[in-house]
């Protein structure tokens, strides 16, 4: 007798089956990114602080840095920020090294995964390279930021991971600890500006 296929497919809290092998925008709902990433926790939970830092946080951030970083980008590419990380809210916040150790699988799923997302919400499949590269710089300078205020790094080794940021590009910015349910709320928010920022344009 043969055996069951194995299921790749999640249930989502919207109802949706999202299939983790083969996913399709139809079945993308950002009600469900931002429950999920606002209860994944960056850094492997290995942070400062009464809560975990969230994905949805850590997404907010990055597009408050790639805004600063770009003031006159079109706000497809800002919301393209905003979802830089939006597979994790189904396949979780893998570190650096774990991503090394899995091979190319694990960048597979979250590369067909982004697609999906991004066709969703009118954004092209695969990001032009300036505007990949420019989200990552932004991402990458999130990860300096929070390597030394929460994540126990020394400005020195911090120093020596991730590109160090110029002082006026983090004036005003902090880092926020609070609950799922109001992560959650301003990621949901932030889209929604961002999307009538779109529509404007």
């Amino acid at each position: 007798m043969a055996k069951a296929a194995k299921r790749a497919w999640q249930r989502m809290l919207s109802g949706r089956r999202l299939d983790l092998l083969d996913p399709t925008p139809f079945d993308i709902e950002i009600s469900d990114i931002a429950h999920g990433l606002s209860f994944v926790a960056r850094w492997n939970g290995q942070t400062h602080g009464d809560w975990a830092y969230s994905v949805a946080e850590h997404s907010l951030l990055v597009e408050e840095i790639h805004r600063r970083s770009n003031p006159d980008c079109a706000p497809k590419w800002h919301l393209a920020a905003l979802l830089h990380d939006a597979p994790e809210y189904v396949i979780g916040d893998m570190i650096s090294p774990v991503k090394a150790a899995l091979g190319s699988e694990y960048g597979q799923m979250d590369d067909r995964l982004s697609a999906a997302i991004h066709q969703r919400f009118g954004l092209p499949a695969h990001l032009p390279k300036q505007i990949k590269a420019a989200i990552k710089r932004a991402d990458r300078i999130s990860a300096w930021l929070e390597a030394i205020q929460i994540a126990g790094f020394s400005r020195s080794e911090a120093d020596r991971l991730f590109p160090v940021p110029k002082p006026e590009l983090l004036e005003g910015l902090e880092i926020r600890l609070r609950p799922p349910v109001e992560t959650r709320k301003a990621f949901l928010d932030r889209f929604a500006l961002l999307i009538d920022e779109i529509d404007k344009a």
